[in-house]
C-alpha cells in the first residue's frame, strides 16, 4: 500500500467524519471479463497458495460461504436485466459466478470503513468501436477494404451502414442510462441512503477489450506500431465524454487493460505468435493515462500480472491430452462412455494428483474469460479497487 493510500485509510475511518460524508458511488463497466465467469467454485483453488490464502479469508463468512457485504450495494445491468442489493457472490456473468465488482467491493469497505454503491453494466461480447462508441469519436467509418470486402460478398453497403448506425453508441446509452436512474432513486438500491449528505461519484472503471483486440477487420493493421491507434483515442474519447455526461470532470477513471495470457515475456512457444498483436493492444489500452491531460486522474491496470501461470501451464497440457483423446476416439470409433474414460485413463498418466486437484479446483472457463479463475479475478478486483481509491487521493 503507498503512501497515500495508507493516509487516506486512516482519514476516512476517523469517527470524526463518520455521517458527514456522502455516499461514496463507483462505476464498473464494460464487457465479458467485467461482468465475470469466475465460479464461485472455483474459490478453493485460492486457499491452495499460501501467499493468496487471507484474500480468501476475506471472501468468506466463518460458515464458509461467500459473504454478504452489509455495507456494500450493487445495482448491476447485463444482459439478464437489472440485479441489485448487498454485494455478494453471484454479481458476475450467473447466480454462481464473480467478476472483479466481489473483491473490489471487499477492498473499498476495508479502504473507507462506510457505505459504498457499486453501479454496474456490463456485456459480454461488445466492443468500443462500435457498440460503447462515445458520442465525440464520431460515427464509425468503414475502411474501403472493409467496403469492398462487403460488395464482394454481395452485401446491401447501405442496410449494413444503416444497421451499423444504429449499433454504434447503445450500449454507452444504455450504461448513461442505467447510471442516472439509479442515482436519482439510490434509496430504491441502498436502503440506508441519506438524500441530505448525497452522493459522490468516486471512480469509474473500465474493463473491456478482447472483441477490439480480435477484430482484423476494424483494426488491419494490428500487430505493427499504431496498429491499435483507433482505440487509444476512441477510449480517450470515452473517458471525456463519460466525465462530461456525468458532470464530473476529474471523475478518477481506471483502465483495465487486457492481460489474458499473462506477461508476453513469460508466454510459451504457441503463444508466442501473439505476442505482437497482444502486446500492441495491451499498450494502446492504457496509452490515454499518459495523455497530458489524463495525468493523475486516469491509471492503467495491467492485469496480465494477476495472471496465474502454474494455472495456463496445466491447462495447456490438459488441452494437449484432450486433443490426443479425441483423435483416438475417432480413430478407434468409441463411444460417449468409451471416450470418457479413455480421457479420464490419460490425463492420469499425464498428471499427478495435486496437478489433477489444481486443475479441477481452478480453472472453470475459456482462456479468454481468465480461466473462469476466482483467484485471478479476485486479484483484479483488488487492484482496480486500490487504483481507483489511490487516484481519489491525488
Amino acid at each position: 500500500m503507498s503512501a497515500l493510500l495508507g493516509a487516506l485509510l486512516l482519514l476516512t475511518a476517523s469517527p470524526s467524519f463518520a455521517g458527514q460524508k456522502p455516499l461514496k458511488v463507483f462505476l464498473l463497466v464494460g464487457q465479458s471479463n467485467m461482468q465475470g465467469h469466475a465460479r464461485v467454485s472455483t474459490f478453493d483453488h485460492i486457499g491452495m497458495d499460501p501467499k493468496r490464502a487471507p484474500l480468501l479469508r476475506k471472501m468468506r463468512d466463518k460458515e464458509g460461504h461467500a459473504r454478504v457485504l452489509d455495507d456494500v450495494w450493487i445495482s448491476y445491468l447485463s444482459t439478464g436485466g437489472v440485479k441489485q442489493g448487498k454485494l455478494t457472490a453471484g454479481f458476475g456473468a450467473a447466480e454462481d459466478k464473480i467478476g472483479p465488482e466481489f473483491t473490489f467491493g471487499i477492498r473499498l469497505q476495508e479502504l473507507f470503513d462506510e457505505p459504498i454503491l457499486i453501479i454496474k453494466t456490463a456485456w459480454g461480447g461488445k466492443s468500443l468501436h462500435t457498440d460503447f462508441r462515445p458520442p465525440s469519436a464520431g460515427p464509425y467509418a468503414f475502411s474501403v477494404s472493409q467496403l469492398e470486402g462487403l460488395r464482394k460478398r454481395g452485401k446491401d453497403v447501405a442496410q449494413v451502414k444503416a444497421e451499423k448506425l444504429k449499433a454504434t453508441g447503445h450500449y454507452y446509452r444504455l450504461m448513461l442510462e442505467h447510471v442516472k436512474k439509479v442515482l436519482a432513486d439510490i434509496g430504491s438500491v441502498y436502503p440506508g441512503y441519506d438524500p441530505k449528505s448525497g452522493y459522490e461519484l468516486a471512480g469509474f472503471v473500465w474493463f473491456q477489450g478482447w472483441n477490439d483486440m480480435v477484430d482484423g477487420g476494424v483494426y488491419p493493421h494490428r500487430g505493427k506500431a499504431g496498429g491499435y491507434d483507433a482505440y487509444s483515442e476512441t477510449l480517450a474519447h470515452f473517458i471525456r465524454d463519460v466525465r462530461r455526461d456525468l458532470k464530473t470532470p476529474q471523475l478518477p477513471f481506471v483502465i483495465g487493460v487486457m492481460g489474458v495470457g499473462g506477461p508476453i515475456d513469460q508466454y510459451p512457444p504457441e503463444k508466442r505468435r501473439y505476442a505482437g498483436i497482444h502486446g500492441g493492444f495491451r499498450d494502446a489500452m492504457a496509452a490515454p493515462a499518459d495523455l497530458p491531460l489524463f495525468q493523475g486522474n486516469v491509471a492503467a491496470v495491467r492485469t496480465e500480472s494477476y495472471w496465474d501461470m502454474e494455472l495456463a501451464r496445466l491447462t495447456a497440457r490438459e488441452n494437449k491430452v484432450k486433443q490426443a483423446a479425441r483423435a483416438r476416439q475417432k480413430k478407434e470409433k468409441l463411444d460417449r462412455k468409451q471416450a470418457s474414460q479413455l480421457q479420464e485413463t490419460l490425463l492420469a498418466a499425464e498428471f499427478s494428483d495435486y496437478e489433477l486437484k489444481v486443475l479441477r479446483a481452478g480453472v472453470s472457463n475459456f482462456e479468454f474469460h481468465y480461466l473462469g479463475c476466482a483467484k485471478i479475478m479476485a486479484r483484479i478486483g483488488v487492484g482496480f479497487a486500490d487504483a481507483v481509491v489511490e487516484l481519489g487521493a491525488d
